[in-house]
């Protein structure tokens, strides 16, 4: 089908505009990407690649047979810093900031994050990132939407990791991570079959009719994701009662009323610019697929090292780049320490011919036997003595390539500012905390990629909280996972007024979160720190130490213990000690329903109540025979019936969530006979007026019947 002309125009505009920006950012990144990539060779050299070695002398020195070692001590320095990173994650913390949202919204946010990124195994795309800005100065990753299964037409958000840096461009940034980057560009060079392989469905390229370029040509195209973002113009009004709105949103609604409220001089208006942002697959010279993406941040995230701009010029590095030269003085010092000793001469004995002539058998075979004695000529023919075969000196190293690899080494250390202590190495600390923080030393030489890493994952989480309301924009059912991997499910629905409402289910007694993500505004932060497996063997740890001084810890505090252990059943345990622990100490856990002694109780209640309802009904039926003694008698006797009821539900009402089932028993007991001590106004006291006795029916399951329990204590009363 044939485009518009409009159409095509407009098309070719952007496609025109996607490579004007895109050769901008080739030009700004051509030095940067050259360096990133030598630094990322040197950073994972080895005796096998040689990437240490500057390709023309290694050749060389290989051809002439010379040693041409590589002893990598970059890589052990970087992975001080990635492998600390991997221990103290950074993670995500969402917090509200008007009145529309709480913590509790807040901690619902924090959970479906976490289930975004375990169902991404974004710890891989994090981690990638923080190697490639360490060893070369520059990683990144990438947030994306897709279909959460092949059955569903539902929507879920996943964090990517980019394998190949070079890939990826973002351009009119001033941000460190590239938040307020006005354009981004994720692209692959494909051959010709690997193309129209992967995109049948698109429009055919004409390969041969076209210029060639970086972009097309015979052999291969360059395939493109562009994301630009576009300022939409529109006016923020307020109203008298101050709540704002956009003029766009009141002229979808109604259109008179938008020319209503322009008119109006009472509510405040401002100029705004809305930030959109567009998605567009360019494929050499043409757009192959378009659409709005959801969010406001181009979802490209840049993990850097260190970087500078000096002269108009970026120069961005890692850790690798100022111990580089280090690194070379010392495979050079070693390579020649290794050839000089190779070179000295191995045989253990210098002799003359004549002295061993005869005995060859015993000094051939010296390196390979132990003989007790060596035989050798001591005259020769005319009675003349020889000289007898003298031990040589073994091989000895040269000191001035020992001590030059003892300076190579340390030069790396002052370049890279992580000394012993912080590479494991013995120091004269002896208690822990003295090691750790001797180590930890070293660490604020270094700390600066870790906090990039933090800022990076941070505006990660700024994107999930503004895409969170347009994906799950439907009613469904989404995880959330707690920090200690628990799971729990909560119910979206956009459409509710509130940002969270609870309710309980009537069969499992379980309460059900309702989350409108679109109620509130949340800011994001992080907290960097060890991972929650750790902690908790840290708390583990300080509990059973504790406990250990104090026995009596255990019985106030010991599923709490448990549950910071790891060990087999654990869980368990934690269980069974929590049922012993005293009344007052037990955790009001909604999520587990109500305890057997609430529902025996609200039982009571529910009983109590029947008969309050039946005693009321049989005072209107008397009501008409009033006039009847024995009438008003009856009458009398039902209303005391009623008061004695009455009482005992006010009271239970009270205390009933306090007592166990025995004192609930004994209470309304007691209660029922206050009541019916009380004199009725207007009658003689009579032995024989009291209320009836409830029938069998009507009496609720007596629990100490069931299960003996000690009386409850007068002070209930």
């Amino acid at each position: 089908m044939a485009r518009k002309k409009s159409e095509s125009k407009a098309d070719a505009d952007i496609v025109e505009e996607c490579h004007r920006i895109f050769g901008l950012c080739v030009d700004r990144e051509s030095t940067p990407s050259k360096l990133w990539k030598e630094d990322l060779r040197f950073a994972n050299g080895d005796p096998d690649n040689g990437y240490q070695w500057e390709e023309g002398r290694r050749k060389q020195r290989e051809h002439e047979k010379r040693p041409c070692l590589t002893i990598n001590k970059v890589k052990q320095h970087n992975r001080q810093i990635t492998n600390d990173a991997r221990q103290n994650k950074p993670s995500v913390r969402v917090y509200p900031v008007d009145d529309g949202a709480d913590k509790k919204t807040a901690e619902i946010f924090n959970g479906i994050i976490r289930h975004i990124e375990a169902n991404s195994d974004a710890d891989t795309a994090y981690d990638t990132a923080c190697e490639f800005a360490v060893d070369a100065g520059l990683g990144y990753w990438r947030v994306t939407t897709g279909y959460s299964s092949d059955d569903s037409f539902d929507q879920d958000i996943f964090i990517e990791a980019v394998r190949n840096p070079l890939n990826v461009y973002l351009y009119g940034y001033t941000k460190v991570d590239g938040s307020d980057a006005t354009h981004g560009f994720v692209f692959e060079d494909m051959p010709k079959k690997d193309y129209e392989g992967r995109y049948p469905d698109c429009e055919p390229v004409g390969w041969s009719n076209t210029e060639s370029t970086d972009w097309l040509n015979e052999e291969k195209i360059r395939v493109c994701e562009y994301f630009r973002v576009v300022e939409e113009k529109d006016t923020l009004i307020a109203g008298p009662d101050g709540e704002t709105k956009l003029l766009s949103e009141i002229k979808e609604a109604d259109p008179e009323l938008a020319k209503l409220v322009m008119a109006d001089e009472t509510y405040k208006k401002r100029k705004v610019a809305k930030k959109l942002v567009k998605w567009y697959l360019i494929a050499g010279k043409q757009i192959n697929d378009r659409r709005d993406w959801l969010g406001k941040y181009i979802p490209i995230v840049r993990v850097i090292g260190e970087e500078v701009e000096i002269d108009g010029k970026i120069d961005r590095k890692g850790h690798t780049r100022a111990m580089k030269d280090a690194q070379r003085m010392y495979n050079y010092w070693t390579s020649a320490a290794v050839e000089f000793v190779a070179l000295q001469g191995k045989q253990p004995y210098l002799a003359p011919a004549e002295a061993i002539a005869g005995y060859e058998q015993f000094w051939d075979g010296l390196n390979e036997r132990n003989d007790p004695y060596l035989p050798y000529n001591g005259l020769d023919a005319q009675g003349n003595q020889i000289a007898k075969p003298e031990r040589q000196q073994p091989p000895v190293m040269a000191q001035a390539y020992v001590q030059g690899m003892g300076i190579a080494s340390e030069e790396m250390k002052m370049a890279s500012g992580q000394y012993d202590a912080s590479i494991g190495a013995k120091s004269n600390e002896t208690s822990g905390v003295a090691i750790t923080a001797r180590q930890r030393q070293g660490d604020n030489a270094t700390f600066h990629f870790t906090d990039n890493k933090a800022r990076s994952i941070c505006f990660t989480g700024k994107i999930l909280v503004d895409l969170i309301p347009k994906v799950y924009d439907t009613p469904r059912i989404v995880r959330m996972l707690g920090e200690d991997g628990s799971d729990e499910m909560v119910k979206i629905e956009p459409e509710q007024k509130e940002s969270l409402t609870e309710e309980r289910d009537e069969l499992t007694s379980q309460i059900r979160k309702i989350f409108n993500p679109n109620v509130g505004r949340f800011d994001v932060t992080v907290a960097v720190g060890p991972s929650y497996n750790t902690k908790r063997q840290e708390a583990f740890a300080a509990l059973n130490e504790m406990a250990a001084r104090n026995p009596q810890l255990l019985q106030v505090a010991g599923d709490l213990i448990m549950k910071a252990a790891d060990f087999p059943m654990a869980d368990q345990l934690a269980e069974r000690m929590e049922k012993t622990l005293p009344p007052g100490l037990k955790d009001d856990d909604e999520q587990k329903g109500p305890s057997p002694e609430v529902v025996q109780l609200q039982e009571q209640l529910k009983q109590f109540s029947e008969a309050l309802t039946n005693a009321a009904a049989e005072v209107d039926k008397l009501e008409s025979e009033r006039n009847d003694k024995s009438g008003e008698l009856n009458v009398r006797q039902v209303e005391a019936n009623t008061k004695a009821y009455d009482a005992v539900t006010k009271r239970l009402q009270v205390l009933g969530p306090l007592l166990n089932p025995v004192e609930v028993k004994t209470l309304a007991d007691e209660t029922q006979r206050e009541a019916m001590a009380q004199p009725d106004p207007g009658m003689e006291p009579s032995p024989t007026m009291g209320i009836p006795e409830p029938t069998p029916e009507q009496m609720p399951p007596d629990p100490a019947m069931q299960q003996p329990q000690k009386p409850p204590p007068e002070a209930v009363f």
